[in-house]
């Protein structure tokens, strides 16, 4: 007969750490509280558009809608319930895949970029021409996604050059030149900045060489600034922007930009109510696109506007935080690809804030998530799904699992 002891010395303790041992894992398949802060967002952003859209049909510019009130309501329930079979589509698809066919997802891409400029083929809408036929949305969007992919998997491959200007940039920079030239040519040039800072954001994340990155970074704004100084509709855009009050600009070109601003002063602090919006009522063009945080402000107060501030904040920190996790675990493409997506909300989200806020010029970008439209959601929602797979990689490699057991 075994021997024991009547008692054990520090007993409790040295059974609770083997208990704990014993115990599966409580960390959680996926990121819930990031599915939920996108599916608020996503679902705010439909009430939004509903209260934003809901005169339109009023006006004969919109007779076509035959005066249905909830047809932008309608349409954007649809867009996001096809987003979300898209970005569950793209959640199924490991990382590494995304890393093997990032360069010819590139390639495609710039050739559907060019494919908008053909006339007769590619669809014009209030003077550019950047949609494609047949629904199938904006290659701009696309390239936004398509843009942290590739330059992540460029950071990765070309890591011992990261600190030469002709390996280390010039081919990053050739590339981002011919995506530049072909959405100026639609013109899109808010397209073209969103897509810049994630391209520079991942090379400096990637350890590029920082004088070169402050040099390259002043190149850049001159070469923006030249851009809207030869661009008479664009320097105008932005004389208006400096002035807006006065009375040629305000009744020109900054008319958005002082209706939006007289929709925040309405707005006050907890607004006028939902569904109160008067800038909505013919006053603000594309109050349910650009605009929708105008909306927002006059309706919701400054209230409102800072919940959905706090989520953006929220969702982008999210971001950085599963793709320093991600490098932890030696994932290095991942961890940039979940960056370069960060990098990518919050500009966009920074520029349509600052737009609608008189911050910044006036630029045709929509809120991500919020704003109607079918081809920006979708592609949203790809992007999120794609950070969704790479923190689910990373919780399952944290719990030991191997490659062969991601699937």
């Amino acid at each position: 007969m075994a021997f024991q002891l009547p008692f054990k010395f520090g007993g409790s303790s040295d059974d609770a750490a083997i208990a704990a041992r014993a115990r599966p894992s409580r960390m959680m398949e996926y990121d819930q509280p990031l599915v939920w802060v996108v599916v608020l967002l996503m679902l705010f952003g439909m009430v939004m558009v509903y209260s934003a859209s809901i005169a339109l049909p009023d006006s004969p510019k919109f007779a076509y809608l035959g005066g249905k009130n909830n047809y932008f309501l309608l349409r954007q329930a649809m867009f996001i319930a096809v987003s979300l079979l898209f970005g569950l589509f793209a959640f199924r698809i490991p990382v590494a895949v995304w890393q093997r066919f990032a360069p010819l997802m590139f390639v495609v891409t710039l050739i559907m970029l060019a494919i908008v400029l053909v006339p007769g083929v590619g669809v014009s809408v209030n003077g550019a021409r950047r949609w494609l036929p047949l629904r199938i949305g904006q290659p701009s969007e696309i390239m936004k996604v398509v843009a942290v992919l590739y330059a992540a998997d460029f950071t990765v491959r070309k890591q011992q050059y990261m600190h030469k200007l002709t390996k280390g940039f010039m081919p990053m920079a050739a590339a981002m030149a011919l995506v530049g030239v072909l959405l100026l040519l639609e013109p899109d040039l808010g397209a073209f900045g969103v897509i810049v800072c994630i391209s520079m954001g991942i090379l400096f994340l990637g350890g590029f060489n920082m004088i070169w990155f402050g040099g390259i970074g002043a190149v850049l704004v001159m070469v923006f600034s030249t851009i809207i100084a030869l661009s008479p509709f664009r320097r105008a855009r932005m004389f208006a922007y400096m002035n807006p009050w006065e009375e040629g600009n305000a009744l020109d070109k900054a008319y958005q930009l002082t209706h939006s601003l007289i929709a925040f002063g309405r707005g006050e602090l907890f607004g006028v109510g939902l569904g109160g919006s008067v800038e909505k009522l013919h006053y603000l063009p594309e109050a349910h696109t650009d605009f929708i945080m105008a909306v927002i402000g006059e309706e919701l107060g400054l209230a409102g506007v800072l919940v959905v501030v706090g989520l953006f904040y929220w969702l982008v920190k999210r971001a950085f935080d599963i793709g320093r996790q991600a490098i932890a675990l030696e994932q290095h493409f991942a961890g940039l690809a979940a960056k370069g997506i960060g990098i990518w909300l919050g500009v966009q989200v920074f520029i349509n804030m600052g737009v609608n806020l008189g911050l910044l010029p006036t630029k045709g970008l929509t809120l991500p998530l919020m704003s109607y439209g079918g081809s920006g959601l979708m592609f949203n929602c790809v992007g999120l799904a794609i950070l969704l797979r790479i923190d689910y990689e990373n919780r399952v490699r944290m719990r030991g699992g191997r490659q062969g057991a991601i699937k």
